[in-house]
């Protein structure tokens, strides 16, 4: 891999980000890997992980709720806690864990342009004023490195209040699908309106693409709303279904559409094969 691969793609003079979804440039690489991690780290890249709360107010890299999916463990993470996770395995590659300590000593070495984003899988309820304390110990020195991103504004707010140097998402995706649904799309106008100038402060927004074309069609365009409150808009997770063989035209039909809405970063499981697959349908 190159400084430049699988970072971003060009477009009429708007750069999106390739934002590399669970800390992979390539669906083949392992999941929540330290070093394609540490590989970000030096070219400057957008990557993103999932956090679970410990029982001990600590966290650990994985997406379920459960151990059984990712790892050699069993149980629910939240019951255990750094002692009982240290001998597990991920499943995908037999390697260790990552944990949020490892990540805090992992971030200084990070490139001025590298983002890395904290999905936080749990809710505020589950996290808690101790896990929320376990953050602001270990990430006290990290400055712009950072966003943290929840579906859970309760979560969101309590970090701005303990880590306020850190930057901030929110993810309305599932909320504002309902009320499409419910009510159409002028409620969802203006529910996305009122969370963007609610008390959370977010800098990005997380929307699921496939939303953004649905309301482009009906005469919304989410990005331009998101951006008329100078908010970055994240557009998550476009993945081609055959890597080595580019876009198909119903892929390349709606990847075309949503970098026409000028998104901010489009967040993808194949960014080195994203971006050649772009500069080759761009190149005609």
């Amino acid at each position: 891999m190159t400084d430049t691969g699988g970072l971003r793609i060009e477009f009429e003079g708007h750069s999106p980000l390739l934002k590399w979804h669970r800390l992979r440039r390539r669906m083949a690489d392992p999941l929540f890997s330290a070093e394609v991690m540490a590989e970000g780290f030096k070219a400057g890249a957008s990557m993103e992980l999932d956090l679970r709360v410990r029982a001990d107010g600590g966290f650990v890299v994985l997406h379920d709720k459960e151990l059984e999916g990712e790892t050699t463990g069993r149980g629910l993470i939240a019951q255990k806690s750094l002692a009982d996770l240290r001998d597990l395995r991920m499943k995908d590659g037999n390697r260790p864990l990552l944990y949020s300590e490892d990540l805090a000593a992992m971030l200084q070495s990070a490139h001025p342009d590298a983002l890395l984003q904290f999905d936080m899988k749990d809710d505020y309820e589950a996290i808690g004023e101790k896990g929320i304390a376990h953050l602001a110990e270990h990430l006290q020195q990290i400055s712009a490195s950072v966003i943290v991103s929840a579906g859970s504004p309760e979560l969101i707010l309590a970090v701005k209040e303990k880590l306020p140097h850190l930057r901030r998402g929110i993810d309305p995706t599932n909320k504002l699908g309902d009320i499409a649904k419910a009510e159409g799309w002028k409620a969802v106008e203006r529910e996305l309106l009122a969370d963007m100038r609610g008390p959370t402060e977010p800098e990005t927004i997380y929307l699921y693409w496939p939303m953004l074309l649905d309301a482009a069609k009906a005469g919304l365009d989410m990005i331009a709303l998101c951006h008329g409150e100078a908010k970055l808009v994240d557009a998550w997770t476009f993945t081609l279904k055959d890597p080595d063989g580019g876009f198909s035209n119903a892929e390349w039909t709606n990847f075309s559409a949503l970098v026409a809405l000028k998104p901010d970063q489009i967040t993808t499981d194949e960014a080195l094969a994203t971006e050649l697959a772009w500069l080759k349908r761009m190149a005609g």
